[in-house]
């Protein structure tokens, strides 16, 4: 029984040993960078347009609007992206830093509960809103 375990064991580390190689010299790993990028430099260039139309809530708020659902990595990193353009551009709204904790490396249970209370607040659905609430965190705390 063991000696069957450790062939499929072995079976198992060849494949994605195989399959790795394959991935590394078929261009894909390439191809799906250059997407990405593409990508999100679309989302920056999109927050960097609003951005020099609007206040920074008014881009919070559209990156919220853009991420409710959001459910992976893709969506999330764009969605943030698409904030941390468009606040740098965005004319300052009153009140935008008002009770928004300091940003920290490493989120405090309280930043964890703000977080998440402005997104349930606003019926944001995803599981990563709290990360796009970072982003105001760290630019009200620059």
């Amino acid at each position: 029984m063991k000696k069957k375990l450790g062939i499929a064991a072995l079976a198992v580390v060849i494949a994605g040993a195989l399959l790795l190689l394959w991935m590394a010299n078929s261009g894909w790993l390439e191809d799906f960078n250059a997407e990405q990028n593409q990508v999100f430099q679309e989302r920056i260039d999109a927050g960097t347009a609003l951005g020099k139309a609007a206040n920074q809530q008014q881009c919070l708020d559209q990156a919220l609007q853009d991420f409710d659902g959001c459910l992976g990595y893709q969506c999330t990193v764009s969605a943030g992206k698409f904030l941390k353009a468009c606040l740098v551009q965005a004319s300052p709204s009153d009140g935008f830093c008002e009770g928004v904790p300091e940003f920290r490396d490493k989120p405090t249970e309280d930043d964890k509960d703000w977080a998440k209370g402005y997104c349930r607040e606003n019926n944001i659905r995803g599981d990563n809103c709290r990360l796009l609430m970072r982003q105001q965190q760290l630019f009200c705390s620059q």
